[in-house]
Parts: C-alpha cells; sequence; structure tokens
C-alpha cells in the first residue's frame, strides 16, 4: 500500500520530553500505529488534541478515522487490542438498487477501481452511465443508470442512486419521492423531491456517502462554481437579463460575501495556513468579475476575530482588495482553544443587521453569500441554528418557518465546506442554504481548492471577459495549455508561420513584419489556439500606416520594424468559449475593469500599473503554448538594454535609437535574471502580463538581435542577445481607429479611455 509508519517507540520519549519542561502528558501514543498509513497531531498530546489518520488514495483508515485526546488523558474512540488500525480499501455503496435492469458483474461488495455494467429489461430504456467505476473518494463515476419505460408520467423516473432506497413509485405533478440510506451511510443532497409543474424535479439528486467518502475538487467546482456563478456575473442595473434570467446585482456594491474560516485547535495549524491562502485565492477570483463586492472576514474559535468589517464598503469608506489581503498576511495567532460557531453566525447576523439600517429600503436589492470553512465540531455557544434562521428571516425580509420557501430565498445563500478527516456533517448539513445546486461539501483537505476557485470564474457566463484564463497546468496537456493562453492564435502564411493573439471576437493583433507586398488573403489562415482542427478564413490585413521596413536604410538599418503591428480581420467571428477567447489590450474600458481601477481612469494610468518605470516581469509564448519568461528593461535600465541592437546583422549606425525608438519594451540577457529568448515563429504573439487572474497584452514579438532557436522552443538568452518588441501603449490610435470604430455595423467596437 505505499508506506507505513509505526509509532510505539516515540511515545516513551515525547511524554519524558513533556516531563521535563513542565508539561503534563495528556494522551500517548501507545496503539495509536496504523498499519499502511500514518498520522498527524493536531495539537501534539495535549487534551483536546485531535489524532488524524492518513492512508494512501483509495485506501481509508478503519476502524476509527481520528481519535480525540480527553479530559481523562485517554483517546476517544479507545484503539481495540484485537481490532487493530489498518488502511483498508475504498468501498462505493451498493450500486444493486437498479429496477428493472440488471448490474454485472454481481458481487456483494464493489471496492476502488471496479467496474460495473448495466443492462436494462425488454421494454426498457437506459438513462444515464452504461458503466461505473468505483472512484478513490468512495463514489461511482458517472450517472445514476436508470432502466424506466415511456409511462406518460410528467416527471421522468428522478432514479435510484447506489446505495439508497427509494419510497415512491408515482411521478406525476405534486406527487413526491422519499430517499433513505442503506447502513453505515447517510445522505447528501434531497431527502424529498417533488415533481413540479414544467416536468422538472426540485431539489438535486441525493447521494449516498461513507464517513470516508469526500468531493474531489472538480465535484466541488462543478456545483459552487455552478451555483455562485449568476451572483457574480452581474451586468449594468437590475434591468438587464441574460439567457432569459434577471441579473439581480448591480455594479454598486450590493453583493455581501461573509468569510468563516474556523481557527480551532481541531484544525491543524497547516490548514489554518491553508485556509489564508484559499480566502486570498477566493478574493482575487471575484474580482475578476464585474461586481465588486462586500466583504466581511472572521477567523472564529471561542471568539471571533475580525479581518474585514462589511461596514468599511459603505458610503466613502469603501476598502481596497489589496488592504483586505495585507490584512490576512498580518493574521496570526497562537491559542486555538474550543470553538462557538454559534459565535459565527451571531456576528454575520448583526453585520446584515447594520447594513439593513444603513441601507433603508435598497437592502432589497442586496444578495448575501456565507461561505463558511469549518469541521462543525463547537463545544460552546450551543448549536447556530437559531442565528441562521434569523438571518433568514432578515434576508427573506419576513419571518419563514424552517419548511417553507421565500420568495426571497435567491438573496440568500449559505455554502458549508466540511473539513477535516471527520467533519460533524448532522450538525452542519442544516446550515447550508441555496434556491439550486450543491451547498455542502465535504472536503478530503484543503491542497486542491485553487482549482475549485478557478473554476469559479471559468464559466459559460463570463467567457467572454478579456483574459479570462486557468491560471494552472494540470496534467501538462495540450487541452490544459489550451485553458492557460485561450487567446493564442497560430497565423499561416504561404510558408511562412507567425503568432498572434484574439483581442476581439474578430481581431487577431500580430506583427506588421509576417506579411509581404503580394501576400494574397487566400494564402493566408489563422487557427485558433493549439487545439483547433481546420483553419479560419482572412477579410481583411490591416497595417499601421507607419510601418516602413526601408524606413531608415539611409541611417544604417536595413530593416527597421518600428510600427510593427497589424490587425487580422476574420471573415467570420469566433465563437467565445471556455477554450478561446480574447485578451485584454491597453486602454480599453474592459481592461480597467480587469485591473480594477474604479470610476474614470486614463490609459496612462493603465500603463502606470502594468509598465512602472522598473524593471517588470512579462511573458511571451511558444506556438505550442510554452510560456517563456522575461524582464522587461525599463526606466534607468531601457538604455543599456537596447544598446546591444548595434549588434544586429544589418545595422552599421552607432546610435541604437536609430532602430529602437520608443515604441519598443526591451528583454533578454542574463541581468538580473536569465531571460528566454524569441524564437523563429515567435514574430507577433502577445507579450503579456497576469493581473489578479486577468491576462493584459502590452507588447508584441517584433524582432531580436540573434537567430538562436526555432519555432516552439524555450531557449535562455546569452549575454548580448536582446528582443525588442512593440509597446501596445504607443500604438493605441491605430488600435481604437480599427477596435474601437463604432461607424460600422460589421463587428462590436471596444470601448477606450482617454
Amino acid at each position: 500500500m505505499g508506506f507505513s509508519f509505526h509509532w510505539r517507540w516515540l511515545s516513551l520519549p515525547l511524554c519524558l520530553l513533556y516531563l521535563v519542561s513542565g508539561v503534563r502528558c495528556d494522551c500517548t501514543l501507545n496503539n495509536m500505529e496504523i498499519e499502511g498509513g500514518n498520522f498527524t497531531l493536531t495539537n501534539e498530546l495535549n487534551i483536546g488534541s485531535r489524532l488524524i489518520y492518513k492512508c494512501p488514495e483509495g485506501y481509508y483508515p478503519h476502524p476509527a478515522l481520528t481519535r480525540l485526546c480527553q479530559l481523562n488523558s485517554k483517546w476517544d474512540p479507545l484503539p481495540k487490542t484485537y481490532l487493530r488500525q489498518q488502511c483498508k480499501l475504498v468501498e462505493c455503496p451498493d450500486p444493486h438498487v437498479l429496477e428493472q435492469g440488471t448490474v454485472l458483474p454481481a458481487q456483494e461488495k464493489y471496492y476502488v477501481h471496479n467496474r460495473t455494467r448495466y443492462e436494462c429489461y425488454s421494454g426498457n430504456n437506459l438513462r444515464g452511465s452504461s458503466t461505473r467505476v468505483c472512484k478513490p473518494n468512495g463514489k461511482w463515476s458517472g450517472k445514476t443508470p436508470i432502466c424506466s419505460r415511456d409511462t406518460g408520467d410528467h416527471c421522468a423516473d428522478p432514479g435510484i442512486p447506489a446505495g439508497t432506497t427509494r419510497l415512491g413509485n408515482v411521478f406525476g405533478i405534486g406527487d413526491s419521492v422519499k430517499y433513505v440510506c442503506q447502513e453505515n451511510l447517510f445522505l447528501m443532497g434531497s431527502e424529498k423531491r417533488v415533481c413540479q409543474e414544467g416536468g422538472q424535479w426540485t431539489g438535486i439528486e441525493p447521494s449516498c456517502y461513507y464517513k470516508y467518502t469526500y468531493d474531489t475538487p472538480l465535484e466541488v467546482s462543478e456545483a459552487f462554481g455552478g451555483s455562485i456563478r449568476q451572483t457574480l456575473t452581474s451586468l449594468d442595473s437590475s434591468e438587464n437579463s441574460q439567457e432569459g434570467r434577471t441579473i439581480r446585482i448591480t455594479n454598486n456594491g450590493t453583493l455581501n460575501i461573509y468569510i468563516a474560516m474556523d481557527m480551532s485547535e481541531s484544525i491543524t495549524a497547516e490548514d489554518f495556513e491553508k485556509s489564508k491562502l484559499i480566502v486570498k485565492k477566493l478574493l482575487t477570483k471575484i474580482s475578476s468579475f464585474a461586481v465588486s463586492p462586500n466583504y466581511e472576514i472572521i477567523f472564529f474559535s471561542s471568539e471571533v476575530n475580525e479581518v474585514a468589517n462589511i461596514m468599511d464598503f459603505f458610503g466613502n469608506k469603501k476598502k481596497s482588495l489589496q488592504s483586505i489581503i495585507e490584512e490576512l498576511d498580518k493574521f496570526t495567532t497562537d491559542e486555538r482553544s474550543g470553538t462557538n460557531l454559534d459565535s459565527a453566525f451571531y456576528t454575520i447576523l448583526e453585520q446584515i443587521a447594520l447594513i439593513k439600517q444603513e441601507t433603508g429600503e435598497n437592502f432589497k436589492d442586496h444578495h448575501h453569500v456565507l461561505i463558511f470553512f469549518t469541521d462543525g465540531g463547537y463545544n460552546m455557544g450551543g448549536p447556530p441554528t437559531e442565528n441562521l434562521q434569523k438571518i433568514k428571516n432578515l434576508v427573506y425580509m419576513n419571518p419563514v418557518g424552517e419548511f417553507q420557501i421565500s420568495p426571497r430565498d435567491e438573496y440568500l445563500d449559505v455554502y458549508i465546506f466540511a473539513l477535516g478527516a471527520e467533519p460533524y456533517d448532522e450538525t452542519l448539513k442544516p446550515l447550508a442554504v441555496g434556491a439550486d445546486g450543491e451547498h455542502y461539501f465535504r472536503l478530503e483537505n484543503l491542497n486542491n481548492l485553487d482549482y475549485t476557485f478557478d473554476q469559479i470564474i471559468d464559466e459559460e457566463e463570463v467567457k467572454g471577459l478579456c483574459g479570462l484564463h486557468r491560471e494552472y497546468n494540470l496534467d501538462e496537456s495540450s487541452d490544459s495549455r489550451q485553458k492557460m493562453f485561450p487567446w493564442l492564435a497560430n497565423i499561416f502564411i504561404k510558408t511562412r508561420k507567425c503568432l498572434g493573439s484574439l483581442v476581439t471576437p474578430k481581431f487577431i493583433l500580430t506583427a506588421a513584419h509576417c506579411f509581404e507586398f503580394d501576400d494574397q488573403l487566400k494564402d493566408i489562415s489563422v487557427q485558433l489556439g493549439i487545439l483547433e482542427n481546420g483553419a479560419r478564413e482572412v477579410k481583411n490585413i490591416i497595417l499601421h500606416k507607419d510601418y516602413n521596413v526601408k524606413g531608415r536604410e539611409n541611417l544604417g538599418v536595413s530593416e527597421f520594424y518600428d510600427y510593427d503591428v497589424a490587425l487580422i480581420e476574420l471573415k467570420d467571428a469566433i465563437t467565445i468559449s471556455t477554450n478561446i477567447r480574447p485578451i485584454c489590450i491597453p486602454c480599453t474600458k474592459e481592461t480597467s475593469e480587469a485591473l480594477g481601477f474604479v470610476g474614470s481612469n486614463t490609459c496612462k494610468q493603465q500603463e502606470q500599473r502594468l509598465l512602472p518605470p522598473k524593471n517588470e516581469e512579462l511573458s511571451f509564448l511558444t506556438a505550442s503554448a510554452l510560456e517563456k519568461h522575461v524582464i522587461a528593461k525599463l526606466g534607468d535600465t531601457r538604455e543599456s538594454c537596447i544598446s546591444h541592437a548595434l549588434q544586429a546583422n544589418g545595422i552599421t549606425t552607432t546610435n541604437p535609437k536609430d532602430a529602437v525608438t520608443d515604441n519598443f519594451i526591451c528583454t533578454g540577457g542574463r541581468q538580473p535574471e536569465i531571460d528566454h529568448i524569441a524564437c523563429t515563429g515567435d514574430s507577433g504573439g502577445a507579450v503579456f502580463k497576469n493581473y489578479q487572474h486577468r491576462t493584459v497584452q502590452v507588447a508584441l514579438v517584433s524582432w531580436g538581435t540573434t537567430t538562436m532557436c526555432s519555432s516552439g522552443e524555450v531557449v535562455d538568452s546569452v549575454e548580448t542577445s536582446r528582443d525588442f518588441h512593440i509597446n501596445l501603449f504607443r500604438v493605441v490610435p491605430f488600435l481604437k481607429s480599427i477596435l474601437g470604430n463604432d461607424d460600422q455595423d460589421d463587428y462590436a467596437p471596444l470601448e477606450f479611455v482617454d
């Protein structure tokens, strides 16, 4: 099973250490070892510490997942000499619940990686997955298989998920079905579902979990991202609609997000530190949207520690995202004692009441999203259900009973992320609140929530926003790289190749020198990304009017690349998707939003934020979307950088500024770090910077002093090699004249700032 640790020999030295230091050894490590795994302690061997067993993927600790050091200096549950602690194979719930069909192969139990096949009896049709695999997290892959006849019922057969028993077999309007889980399993999702007039069932399909079952980051991202995305993708006002839905959240700060993180002694110190990183990740992800939320951020144990007060966001006191992140970085705790979960809910209740008092009639437009990270264990303050009910009454704006549905239920979402090896599901599940979708998640650990929160913004409703991208390469695959750089374009001109970037659905930005005088439109094609089969046809090529490659021959520059910029107009507009979407370019209003500017701003302010007068880290790509990293030499270091232009072939002038005007950004060399160098075929590609999860193109690859590599390679610069990139801030009038042209009906123009 991969690894094994035996801890018995450690118990005596640890106790002696505590006795010497004057601290009582509350529990011992006698008989705590686990065959095939190891364990961690949340607070060493002190009373209240939790021992958490760890097993390799596909195994779970048995018979105990965790043990708690009690006041009597004994572990709960006590280890049993006749039942040794070991890592056992993960088992999935019983699939033999299929009606009108057969599950193959027939087994008494199904373990991780076991595969099942489903066949329906004659006269029945199969819906769902025909084959499923038992996954390492204790769930079946795919969708619940259902064998059913066309009976004329108003709602389709909702099926019987693995491990459940269903009560109810009539599916007319108003009819209901109920689910219970088999022994040793507990229910997640909807216990009761009702057939509605529209032919849909209320709630969400239930699942049966073992105590060791957890939700993967992908599962969480699909559910959490799906249910929160409508809240975070607002348009300009409450009157706007999108795809038939009314968008209620406006851009003037009517989305209130409350984040509560458990820091009690039952949460490991490692998870506490990770939780801070996760909160920062969540904040910066949400900042990628058009909305500007208000935040309440608290950490709680026996008391509540407030990192961000939501009232600081109202009126003229608007707090910046950066200031919140700085407060998070500074926040530490050495004392982590008991847990008062109710106090966290009470703090949020108080803040919602203050918002209602502050906003008056406008309170009805406020959407409240509560996000809790906790194991649900509390030993102080009692259950939080009463304060949760008060929160509901405030937001719903009228008293609502426990089983009543409010017409304002879409204005309140409570997401619960259950932490730890053994969260208190019976406490936490009733606290999840939301009109649609899953709101309760069981996390194995916090390690992969970066992936989860990336998915929140990687959704259909926001796919048109410039610069959105996936920030990591999950598996080095082409698909993963495509999502990291969804604006990459490969341009083919006869036997030549260049790169470009998608800047609107109709236009590709590239270098003017990619094209020659006798090129015909039929000889030019564009491939978006690295996955697209086939090529896009070109309608027009527009070169900057001041581009003239022979313009300075008389000064000793045989090839002059100033204003080396062009736009390719495609014959048909691109269908924007999560795989193909535009990059942000300078001096547009959309880029202002991406950079976090509030109110009016200028092109100069964007440039100061993206290209301050100092060395600045930038990137560009190969044709296969491999990333190259460089340091732009700006400010005082620029002159030294461009001096190397005199070493390029075809340059005889003694003044480097004859070849490298102020329109160029210089990179390359080995100081202060070793830069990558541009290769043949990289011309026209975007030189870009990621700013708070949005990508902004600041330049494009134009020319260099040396030819060191061919297309597709990532090669280090030598001491004297330099590359020169057209600074897009210097060619904004050209970009605006085409992309911002509102005197035509062929494409939607971009809106530029002054």
